[in-house]
């Protein structure tokens, strides 16, 4: 038997089990497509969902009582402004440029309510750089850069930016002791897939005393279930401080759009932010539970991108050069879905999303020096990357890591540190062949 059809033989259960979740689509619609197999009735709510997603939300009171309520205070019109058709934010490149997919958390030292993270008591956990008439927005926040040269082992030279970020013009008194952690929007691929990992998956991987001595830990962050009133595991977000997608998604409506829903109802304002106490409502709450079920169906059901390249020699041996790094002791290849969730399109699935889940401390460099539940400063939730290589496809300019300071795959590995820096440096001695070899991998994911 030749080595082609072993590795075709070897392809043959994940092939079978990607059925009914992953899209052919390679154009700028890739990540916006649905999971095949939905129903009459699943496509009709999903394409409410989509209606939802892409709503240009308007202040209250107007003609449309179920796209009323946008702010007091806000930073976007709406989720596709910070997730264009689904895929990746980008950071401004300068001073100069406004933060468009991007927004900054805040929050001062110290444990706040459900051990998360300590909210400012005037600016609350983010600044919301927008205020509807009459209600100030909370400042304004600058990105400026310094060139990071990195050497690699061919001799070529890449110019890395560190990111400097500065509140200005503050709204309500001044930004002191304040701790900031820039996010871009993260790319929502396979969410309704994560979310069916089962716990006990997820734990398995965990090694927070790195016992088996191979360099990697692999933390769980257990938090706050605001809808089951008790701490849970994370799996969502950058430090996995969000416990699922209902509440990521809840969250988000009130944190970046200043929506309430039956899971957060009450207004982003502190009891120091008088007119937007004052500021009309568009409903209690302004996202109905049907709406917040449409659009959660919405994002549980986006088809992923189905790998391609595999018949390219380049691509196997990126792949390849991937597990030798060590990149798959935490961007895990394979995972497995429960059997027991009520859509099918989700149970009982192998599913290669390249994440563990779990939370891994990635160095000084990366680190925002703000904890989140049992996410330490310099802790990340390894990120999923499939999909990733659609990414500039889907995007006219992305942006890679929590802030969007990667401008390109490499540069995003280059930035890796802490438990990953043996891996960071296995690509950046790499020869150009085999570099090339393992990006042209990531971009077939």
């Amino acid at each position: 038997m030749s080595r082609l059809i072993a590795a075709f033989l070897a392809l043959l259960p994940l092939l079978a089990t990607a059925a009914g979740f992953t899209t052919l689509d390679q154009s700028r619609r890739a990540l916006s497509q649905p999971m095949p197999g939905l129903d009459e009735g699943q496509r009709e709510r999903f394409a409410q969902g989509r209606n939802l997603f892409n709503q240009m939300w308007v202040i209250a009171p107007s003609l449309d009582a179920k796209v009323d309520g946008l702010g007091p205070l806000y930073n976007r019109l709406s989720c596709a402004a910070c997730h264009p058709d689904n895929g990746r934010g980008r950071a401004p490149d300068g001073p100069d440029q406004k933060m468009r997919s991007m927004l900054v958390r805040l929050s001062l030292p110290g444990v706040g309510p459900h051990g998360g993270t300590n909210p400012h008591p005037t600016y609350g956990d983010q600044l919301n750089e927008q205020g509807i008439p009459g209600v100030p927005g909370e400042g304004q926040a600058e990105v400026s850069y310094t060139d990071l040269p990195v050497l690699l082992g061919d001799g070529t030279t890449v110019i890395l930016r560190q990111p400097h970020l500065t509140l200005k013009s503050p709204g309500y008194g001044p930004f002191d002791g304040i701790l900031i952690s820039p996010r871009i929007g993260p790319a929502l691929t396979g969410m309704g897939l994560l979310e069916a990992v089962p716990e006990t998956e997820i734990l398995a991987w965990a090694d927070p005393d790195d016992t088996n001595g191979d360099g990697i830990s692999g933390r769980p962050n257990f938090v706050w279930d605001a809808q089951a009133q008790r701490s849970t595991l994370g799996r969502f977000g950058l430090k996995a401080n969000v416990p699922s997608l209902r509440q990521q998604i809840a969250g988000a409506f009130v944190g970046d759009m200043g929506i309430t829903s039956p899971l957060f109802p009450a207004e982003n304002c502190t009891p120091a932010q008088s007119t937007c106490a004052a500021a009309p409502s568009g409903g209690k709450p302004e996202l109905s539970t049907e709406q917040l079920d449409a659009i959660t169906f919405y994002l549980q059901t986006l088809a992923v991108p189905e790998r391609r390249g595999d018949d390219l020699p380049q691509v196997h041996h990126g792949e390849m050069l991937f597990h030798q790094a060590g990149c798959a002791a935490c961007h895990r290849p394979q995972l497995h879905t429960t059997p027991n969730t009520q859509l099918a399109q989700l149970a009982g699935r192998l599913i290669a999303p390249y994440t563990d889940l779990l939370l891994h401390d990635l160095g000084a460099l990366l680190a925002d020096g703000r904890p989140d539940f049992q996410a330490s400063g310099s802790e990340w939730r390894t990120a999923p990357l499939w999909g990733i290589g659609l990414a500039e496809t889907v995007g006219d300019q992305v942006g890679y890591l929590h802030d969007g300071r990667a401008r390109t795959l490499l540069e995003a590995i280059l930035w890796h540190g802490g438990e990953a820096a043996p891996s960071r440096e296995a690509v950046r001695t790499m020869g150009s062949t085999e570099r090339t070899a393992l990006l042209a991998f990531l971009r077939a994911l």
